[in-house]
């Protein structure tokens, strides 16, 4: 079995503790070490029957131990690969739960989270790190860039291109051929008819940007 430790300890963490047990039911993949967290108040507690077992620290001088960034936030997730770039010994695996369906004919990177009940078509290109939470439906030709996270129920048309890091909002739906600009947030229940530029945030039906941000 290979060891995995997942990076953070809340709530999302503990979901992924979840999928990768769903996993071993099927292949018997993984063990799983714990949770590695950066709020110090946390190391040496139990998560679940799992110990927090410190920070990225604790990867010092680890060998073949597969992290996956449990940690929903894209900025987040984009600061936790580059602390942990120095660690050059870390695996980033994807992990795809049993009942998504995923073409042969999709791409995807390293480091992804593909959560119970999607439904990924074909030719869609995923980059690294991104989340598509529960119960999601991806279209044709769809291109995901790095650090994105897809919040659940959302539906995505064909042709559509998430930039990096943008943060797509719970129940959400986009229309074929559009494009999100790098670092956008879209709301929950929002409805994108219309490209939206970076580093804003969009709501409504339609969806129109109410603020810029770094």
């Amino acid at each position: 079995m290979k060891k995995i430790v997942i990076y953070g300890s809340g709530g999302f963490a503990r979901e992924v503790v979840h999928l990768i047990e769903d996993i071993n039911r099927n292949s018997g993949e993984w063990e799983i070490i714990g949770f590695l967290d950066d709020n110090m108040d946390n190391h040496g507690l139990k998560v679940n029957e799992l110990p927090v077992l410190g920070g990225a620290e604790w990867l010092e001088g680890k060998n073949n131990i597969h992290v996956v960034l449990g940690i929903g936030s894209p900025k987040a997730k984009k600061a936790i690969v580059t602390k942990l770039s120095k660690y050059e010994h870390v695996i980033y695996p994807n992990l795809i739960h049993p009942a998504v369906t995923f073409s042969r004919f999709n791409t995807i990177g390293q480091g992804n989270i593909i959560c119970e009940g999607n439904v990924l078509t074909v030719n869609i290109d995923i980059e690294n790190f991104t989340i598509i939470n529960l119960n999601c439906t991806i279209g044709h030709d769809v291109t995901v860039k790095n650090y994105t996270t897809i919040l659940p129920n959302s539906s995505v048309s064909g042709d559509v291109v998430f930039e990096e890091g943008v943060d797509f909002g719970t129940n959400a739906t986009i229309i074929q051929g559009i494009t999100i600009g790098d670092w956008t947030i879209v709301g929950a229940g929002a409805v994108v008819v219309k490209d939206l530029p970076a580093k804003c945030t969009a709501v409504g039906a339609p969806a129109k940007p109410i603020k810029f941000h770094e």
